[in-house]
């Protein structure tokens, strides 16, 4: 390490003390007092101006006029010197320990702290702190780590924990960030190992607390149903909260959200298959007409049709809003040959299923920074192009936790290529899909 040496002083110790003496001693005399600095100063050659101030040192230091003397500058420099010391070692134990700990443990409280994160640590802050300092605060600490240490682990080769940790943490990071930055470390692992990378779960949990890299959390939503007003009597609920199907378009879950844009709110509907979790339907609207209900069921109706599969029997259930007790929208699950089931009032539990669909779509694509444009929803027309991007990765990429973390289209996949299909539909299929 290049040691960085002061600039030379211009007047040596001895020469200032002897010139000091010589221009006091000749000032004591009347005869020889004017000018006596100039004379001095001209005669040991030194500057008027530099012995003009230790003159006026010296008199300070004895008591023959007023200032801080030499003593009280050195130990306020001392004094000032510590204070920076000290500061310095507490921004170094407060950054140490968030570096350390992600809970904020002090490094004392630690138990051992691995060698290459010291030197992960020393690395992002020597510019900062200096290399030195910074192991006798760690040391101080209980934080054992010597800067040879340190310079030795520099020079070393990368470990093959180290390489392979380089590997994962690229990996890590394509795969969190196709997934809109949704995954936590349990998705992220599913997903690498579906790829055909094998890694321990902790080990993707410790590389993505290192590199700040977490999944994204919901919030609590505010409910839009509007019960007054339906045009049909309340069916009967029949699933008493047990969202649960042993196939495909036995029970489908709908229900209604909101989006506050800049030009004013705008409502999204979504039907899911309680099978797989796939959204059949989709729709997006400024008012909360049946028609966006409706379009919803009928994407979904169209779209189950248009693979050739059966909905007879389908049990349909939603909350008690006007849009699901409408007459069209009866007299269309009526046409599908389905079945309306309705919960009770002011129960969100009964349609528990659809309201947890929306509280994810809000998480991971409203409030979700990836998906969200600049400057915010502009409009219903940035809201509908994010809701067919947001419906593509959930029903073909989207890992699920209850499906066994696989996709809603990879799942029903499975199903039909397992499943022993009894009967077939008669009546033909439908090849556009529409609202009356």
């Amino acid at each position: 390490m290049m040691r960085v040496i002061g600039a030379p002083r211009k007047y040596s110790v001895e020469l200032q003390q002897r010139a000091t003496r010589m221009a006091v001693d000749a000032r004591k005399d009347p005869e020889s007092s004017r000018g006596a600095i100039k004379r001095v100063a001209d005669q040991l050659g030194v500057h008027p101006e530099a012995l003009r101030n230790w003159v006026r040192q010296a008199e300070v230091d004895g008591g023959l006029r007023p200032g801080t003397t030499t003593d009280d500058s050195q130990r306020l420099a001392e004094l000032e010197r510590e204070v920076r010391e000290l500061r310095r070692a507490n921004e170094i134990l407060k950054t140490s320990a968030a570096f350390f700990a992600a809970g904020g443990a002090r490094p004392q409280d630690q138990v051992a702290v691995p060698v290459g994160v010291l030197v992960d640590y020393i690395d992002q802050h020597r510019d900062r702190f200096g290399v030195e300092p910074i192991c006798a605060v760690l040391k101080d600490a209980g934080v054992q780590i010597a800067p040879s240490t340190y310079y030795a682990a520099r020079k070393r080769p990368p470990s093959a924990r180290a390489v392979r940790d380089a590997e994962l943490v690229a990996q890590i990071k394509v795969a969190h960030k196709a997934n809109l930055g949704v995954y936590g470390a349990r998705k992220i692992h599913a997903e690498l190992n579906r790829k055909g990378v094998e890694v321990a779960r902790c080990t993707v949990e410790r590389l993505m607390r290192a590199e700040g890299l977490r999944g994204i959390t919901r919030e609590k939503t505010r409910k839009t149903t509007i019960v007054e007003g339906a045009q049909t009597q309340r069916p009967e609920d029949l699933v008493q909260r047990e969202f649960v199907a042993s196939g495909p378009n036995q029970l489908w879950v709908a229900d209604l959200t909101y989006v506050r844009t800049h030009a004013g709110w705008t409502y999204v509907a979504f039907v899911l298959d309680v099978f797989s979790r796939m959204i059949v339907g989709w729709q997006v609207s400024t008012s909360l007409r049946t028609d966006l209900a409706l379009d919803a069921l009928d994407m979904g109706l169209w779209a189950r049709r248009r693979a050739g599969q059966d909905v007879t029997g389908l049990v349909h259930h939603s909350d008690r809003g006007v849009q699901y007790r409408a007459v069209r929208y009866t007299e269309r699950l009526a046409e599908a040959d389905a079945v309306a089931s309705v919960g009770s009032k002011g129960d969100s539990y009964d349609n528990a299923m659809a309201e947890a669909l929306n509280s994810l779509f809000k998480a991971e694509c409203i409030r979700n920074p990836v998906m969200r444009p600049t400057g915010g929803w502009k409009s219903v027309v940035d809201v509908e192009i994010a809701v067919a991007e947001y419906v593509d990765w959930y029903n073909h990429r989207r890992l699920h936790g209850e499906i066994g973390l696989v996709p809603p289209a990879e799942y029903e996949t499975h199903h039909w290529a397992t499943t022993t299909i009894q009967h077939y539909r008669k009546n033909q299929v439908l090849t556009e899909a529409g609202t009356n």
